[in-house]
């Protein structure tokens, strides 16, 4: 049997759905500005559902987006306080959880065409990097779709002396390929002058991340997966500026059916599963206690 890290689920969804306001281009980054208590609530909800890791409401707090909406000084306010609510979180359950930064694509998520150069990007996320270091246990690199797109994440989380994992989306149809159309099989080697602490693919089909899973080293680190539940990355959403309503939710893609994804991710090698986009505390509990009936065990981030 299996250690297997359990990761929180979708966090940007899950806010945009119990907000009840009309979803804007800022994402879950409206929400944090309007209504944190729900990033609270939500937080701590994946911490009674078992996970062991909860990931700060980070993703879509980047320069770039908040410039397209003339917030671009609040960029530190607001990476603090998504700190602030995920301690709070953890805080009010009293659970040993990990908190992990998250860093999401610059220009556009699923686009590593509009990615910044690697050293510029490198700058952008070292900044935010700095902020989130003294409140996070690790951070994850999220939904980084090319290699420069992740070398661009890695070099610049370094700075944070946190441990670094980076996750990868791959395509909807064959999950061996980054959405760049680059090798799942060729990143290890392509960002090993880099520190890496971990290597995830996500915010992809799960029967995608399945395709890419036992691509993933084998060398002792963390690996695994957290899938969405859409259809597909519909095209008009991969516009810059696009709102959710843009992606469809799939109504098959049930706690019970993506567990039985997750468990097959953890026979092929996994040791970190959790949920992306469409994935709610319902997913993670169904899924936790799966993997306990299979007989695994589920650890925290230094067992």
């Amino acid at each position: 049997m299996t250690n297997v890290i359990l990761l929180d689920g979708g966090m940007g969804q899950e806010l945009v759905k119990r907000s009840q306001e009309p979803p804007t281009a800022l994402w879950s980054t409206r929400v944090l500005i309007d209504q944190p208590e729900i990033v609270q609530a939500v937080h701590e909800e994946y911490i009674d559902a078992g996970a062991r890791i909860i990931t700060l409401n980070s993703y879509a707090v980047l320069r770039d987006r908040l410039a397209r909406f003339g917030i671009e000084d609040r960029l530190a306010e607001l990476q603090l306080a998504a700190c602030r609510l995920a301690n709070r979180a953890r805080d009010a359950k009293g659970v040993d959880v990990a908190i992990a930064g998250s860093l999401g694509p610059l220009g556009w998520s699923y686009r590593p065409d509009l990615t910044f150069p690697e050293d510029e990007a490198a700058e952008v996320y070292a900044e935010i990097a700095r902020i989130q270091a003294p409140h996070v246990d690790l951070i994850i690199c999220e939904t980084m779709s090319s290699i420069g797109q992740a070398r661009g994440a890695l070099k610049g989380a370094t700075v944070a002396n946190r441990p670094v994992w980076l996750s990868v989306s791959v395509g909807d149809h064959d999950g061996s390929y980054l959405r760049s159309g680059e090798l799942v099989a060729s990143l290890v080697a392509s960002v090993a002058d880099l520190r890496c602490d971990g290597f995830l693919i996500n915010c992809s089909l799960p029967e995608a991340v399945g395709q890419g899973i036992p691509l993933l080293p084998r060398n002792g680190l963390p690996t695994g997966g957290y899938g969405n539940g859409f259809h597909a990355i519909a095209p008009e959403y991969v516009v810059q500026g696009a709102t959710v309503d843009e992606l469809v939710h799939r109504h098959d893609m049930t706690p019970e059916i993506y567990a039985e994804h997750a468990l097959k991710w953890v026979a092929d090698g996994a040791t970190v599963v959790g949920g992306c986009c469409e994935t709610g505390p319902a997913h993670i509990a169904h899924l936790r206690d799966r993997l306990l009936a299979a007989g695994h065990m589920i650890v925290g981030v230094t067992s």
